[in-house]
């Protein structure tokens, strides 16, 4: 193999490896300015978008230990999505952008959290909740009961004023 090409296959393998997943993609036919602003998206999470060979992904998936029966992802025009950070922001901009480029554009599976996931189990991915909305629906979720008992002191306080103050002394 050349130089060039050992050096590329070397930068693949490091951005799948250092990656916390690898969303693979088909991009073909899509037009250059839907993915510029794929890609700025994409940034926005910390991720980025890599067009591939499917030879040099291959050899990526078999050194990753990714199981034989994905080769069949290796099949046309070719990227992969890396990154790290939330994955479900991620995956919901893979999913708006394939959603935008119906006949085009398409996931192929991914490699999360050790695991193979198809293009389904992607698109169910892209629906769940991020860190930080579990966070901020957690917060509502303890500071209710809180604020319910503030009402009902409030109330309670409230009834005994103007039960005081409607009986005035004779």
């Amino acid at each position: 193999m050349r130089i060039e090409k050992v050096a590329i296959l070397d930068e693949v393998t490091a951005r799948v490896k250092d990656s916390d997943y690898c969303f693979v993609v088909n991009y073909g036919g899509v037009s250059v300015s839907a993915i510029s602003k794929f890609r700025a998206d994409l940034r926005a999470h910390d991720s980025r978008m890599l067009v591939v060979k499917n030879s040099f992904l291959a050899k990526v998936a078999k050194e990753k230990g990714w199981p034989e029966t994905i080769e069949g992802m290796f099949v046309g025009p070719t990227a992969i999505v890396t990154g790290k950070g939330e994955v479900t922001d991620v995956a919901k901009d893979i999913m708006e952008f394939v959603k935008a480029n119906p006949d085009k554009a398409a996931v192929k599976g991914t490699d999360y959290d050790s695991q193979m996931l198809d293009a389904a189990k992607v698109d169910a991915l892209s629906k769940i909740p991020g860190k930080n909305e579990l966070r901020a629906t957690l917060l509502m979720l303890l500071k209710e009961p809180a604020t319910r008992l503030a009402r009902v002191l409030s109330e309670k306080a409230k009834k005994g004023d103007s039960a005081s103050s409607s009986a005035e002394p004779a």
